[in-house]
């Protein structure tokens, strides 16, 4: 199902951007490593002259691998297939993560050219969209990389899919670039972030972030069933209510868009730091998602007067 079908948009926003202006924000982009600010964490590393911050990412862009991907939702895998590139290393630290290998560790480097032929090499297999997954800390690379492709004819949709801890600035330097936000909200309460992911300010730079992209894209758009340009939300339901379901459903409500999409989502599997650490709400982690914390869950975004989505119709 894509919630919201419209005409077509047109072009994709970069292509919309003079490449004058698109240099210009890769430059800018590209001058916030030598002193990194790229997410909330602000490390302030030179990481053009070999210093790595809390992500561990240095001056080039990281892949952990890139495809084809049919198990994102609906109006972005469509027929063809989303054009998924999975970047390595993470601004967090989640304690159930489920692609830790990818997070935590190092993956190819790739020059900002050989990522822009990657973007390419997907549009050319048929993907509807270029899907950067965990994009933030490699921005600059990322705009180089579009300027170079865009250059060769790249002209499908950009995909900011993100956990949600994203600056006010570095959303800026994607104002008029970025086509579909595709953003976690992963927590309400600072105490919870901070154990489970290792940010206490979390839920303070998510809240400042969703309301950013909402007004750069609005609503989620489709054409023929495919997303286009907009925002969908997505929200992993933890055991034990952990993830404040409730309260995010009624800030996404009240303070996104009334018509936000949102993917409520049932993934969550016991893994990672929870099985071995003893901290209070790892214990609680150590289980799956009962049927009536989903139906909790559900009855939360529900309640909130939502209704564009997946996950939550009853």
């Amino acid at each position: 199902m894509c919630p919201g079908s419209v005409s077509d948009r047109g072009t994709p926003s970069y292509r919309r951007l003079s490449g004058e202006e698109l240099s210009k924000r890769a430059i800018r982009a590209r001058e916030l490593l030598s002193a990194c600010t790229l997410c909330p964490r602000k490390c302030g590393v030179d990481r053009l002259s070999g210093g790595r911050g809390f992500c561990r990412a240095g001056s080039e862009a990281e892949v952990a691998s890139w495809c084809p991907h049919f198990g994102e939702e609906r109006p972005l895998s469509g027929r063809h297939g989303s054009g998924t590139v999975f970047f390595s290393r993470c601004t967090l630290s989640c304690a159930f993560c489920q692609n830790a290998d990818i997070s935590r560790n190092g993956g190819m480097p790739v020059t900002s050219r050989q990522l822009g032929e990657i973007f390419l090499a997907l549009e050319r297999r048929g993907c509807h969209n270029i899907n950067l997954v965990s994009p933030t800390h490699y921005t600059p690379q990322v705009l180089e990389a579009l300027l170079y492709a865009a250059g060769c004819g790249l002209s499908v949709p950009l995909v900011w899919n993100t956990s949600g801890y994203e600056t006010s600035e570095t959303l800026g330097l994607l104002d008029g670039i970025v086509d579909i936000y595709l953003p976690d909200a992963k927590f309400w309460d600072e105490e919870t972030s901070r154990v489970l992911a290792g940010a206490a300010d979390y839920p303070d730079a998510m809240r400042l972030a969703l309301p950013v992209m909402q007004e750069q894209v609005g609503d989620l758009e489709c054409r023929d069933g495919v997303a286009g340009r907009g925002l969908l939300v997505r929200h992993l339901v933890l055991p034990g209510g952990l993830a404040g379901t409730c309260p995010v459903m009624e800030f996404i409500s009240g303070s996104v868009s009334k018509n936000a999409c949102v993917n409520l989502m049932d993934q969550y599997r016991p893994c990672d730091r929870v099985l071995t650490g003893d901290h209070p709400l790892f214990r609680v982690l150590r289980r799956g998602i009962t049927r009536d914390e989903m139906e909790e869950a559900a009855g939360c975004v529900r309640s909130a007067g939502l209704t564009r989505g997946f996950g939550f119709h009853r």
